[in-house]
């Protein structure tokens, strides 16, 4: 890859890594934010919710408009729409201070609007300049500081937050203008194909995927939502709890949210190798993941040794990292390629449904008590898994694939480097099956790292927490 490639590439992975930051990163202020602004914990879930309830909506529609008129002119005005957000919510309290919430929501919906636009169609703009090998390295690249952002946000939110607690809007503009103008002026943009669907056409080719494989759809859109409702709902609960009960305050708390995050990140990482080369376990990644989170939150009700609670709340947090790759993976496996951008963003909308739901749902079930809150998540996350169970094919998933690849063979009766590339490290889509083996070597590879990481976040969280005092 070469000096002007790698700048690109710095670019665009700047996007999706302020896209994370948007809800992340506000997180550890949220007590201070409930004290200051005179609201309940239920208010302060809104501000997450009212932020990705938009962007939501608004993903499949960007993401049809860049199809047509190129990806940067998308991408460039989202970032700077997100800017405003940002700034609309830090003046609120400045201006307005106990009656600033109403504004101060109002700048997360511009600012979760904005957010539509950039990290999807950011990972769309790579596929359209990267061909080849480059284009998976690169992919990998951006995908790598969409994780990052997931673990620094939290520590970074901290940071900021010792200066005043609203100075993260201001940050969010900060970051959003010199990222927009680096996408302007250095992105080369390859010219946009003619494309004369029409927004009919581009539901209508959803609404075929879903009559071929709507079950696995469903099943694996339900997953993927449910886990990050979890992960978002304990983590505005663990914001307030680590200084109430545990009188973690400022950076060290950061960390300490930051381990569940670090947790999911890692698994995911392992997990998406795995099924790199053993895509039938996709089913039984999300099956698992789910179970995991499940039996997670039931720890976390019946155990009160601080110890078992932070190791639960890491177990939360891998089970979290072993259904969303499995997810991606099922996701593409559903759509021919020329279907694909809808579904995937609808995926995209999905996800971000369920990130909106978590904290005013966990804040009510806290209401009720945590023993409520925590045996109530499980029994979502429980049925979750049973629908998973019943609805998520392999068959249905290699069968659409299989079809694909037929196609694909048709047209092409010399494949070029990269399918053989491909098809050399990849099994065939019919041949796609879980062996006791394959998922006892999967388990083995997954277990280490996970244990790992777990042992030693735990360790750490308890260092710092003896710091502290």
């Amino acid at each position: 890859m070469n000096k002007n490639s790698i700048i690109q590439l710095i670019a665009l992975g700047g996007v999706p890594l302020l896209m994370v930051l948007g809800n992340s990163m506000l997180i550890p202020v949220f007590p201070e934010m409930q004290k200051t602004l005179n609201i309940s914990q239920f208010q302060v879930g809104l501000t997450i919710t009212l932020f990705s309830i938009p962007a939501g909506i608004s993903i499949p529609i960007l993401g049809f408009l860049s199809d047509k008129i190129g990806r940067k002119l998308i991408i460039v005005p989202s970032l700077i729409l997100y800017a405003i957000g940002g700034v609309i919510s830090g003046i609120a309290p400045i201006v307005l201070q106990q009656q600033a919430y109403p504004l101060l929501l109002g700048g997360r919906i511009v600012q979760g609007i904005g957010a539509a636009g950039t990290g999807p169609i950011a990972m769309a703009l790579v596929s359209d300049i990267f061909t080849g090998n480059q284009r998976s390295q690169a992919q990998g690249s951006v995908e790598a500081a969409n994780g990052l952002g997931k673990v620094i946000s939290p520590i970074l939110g901290s940071l900021i937050a010792i200066i005043v607690w609203y100075a993260i809007f201001f940050v969010y503009a900060a970051l959003a203008i010199p990222i927009a103008l680096a996408v302007w002026f250095l992105i080369k943009e390859p010219k946009p194909k003619q494309n004369n669907n029409s927004l009919g056409k581009y539901f209508q080719g959803i609404k075929k995927v879903f009559s071929q494989s709507g079950k696995s759809l469903i099943g694996s859109y339900l997953a993927a939502s449910i886990v990050l409702f979890t992960l978002f709902g304990i983590l505005s609960y663990l914001s307030d709890i680590l200084e109430v009960e545990y009188g973690l305050k400022g950076v060290i708390k950061g960390f300490a949210l930051a381990g569940p995050v670090l947790a999911m990140s890692i698994t995911s990482f392992v997990s998406g190798r795995i099924l790199k080369n053993s895509p039938g376990l996709m089913k039984t990644f999300i099956v698992g993941g789910l179970a995991v989170l499940s039996l997670a939150l039931i720890i976390l009700s019946v155990f009160k040794i601080n110890i078992i609670f932070f190791i639960a709340i890491l177990i939360m947090g891998t089970g979290t990292g072993l259904v969303l790759p499995a997810v991606n993976t099922a996701v593409t496996s559903a759509a021919p390629l020329a279907e694909r951008g809808g579904i995937t963003a609808l995926y995209g909308t999905v996800r971000f449904f369920g990130v909106a739901a978590g904290p005013p749902t966990y804040s009510k079930l806290l209401e009720l008590g945590k023993g409520t809150m925590f045996w109530g998540g499980s029994g979502i996350a429980l049925a979750s898994l049973l629908v998973s169970f019943f609805l998520v094919s392999k068959k249905e998933l290699s069968a659409n694939n299989q079809s694909e690849n037929s196609s694909e063979k048709q047209n092409n009766d010399t494949p070029n480097k990269d399918e053989k590339e491909h098809n050399s490290s990849s099994p065939p889509e019919d041949q796609i099956t879980v062996t006791t083996p394959s998922l006892r070597r999967g388990l083995i590879k997954l277990w280490k790292p996970v244990a790992g990481v777990t042992s030693g976040l735990t360790l750490l969280f308890f260092w710092l927490r003896r710091k502290q005092h």
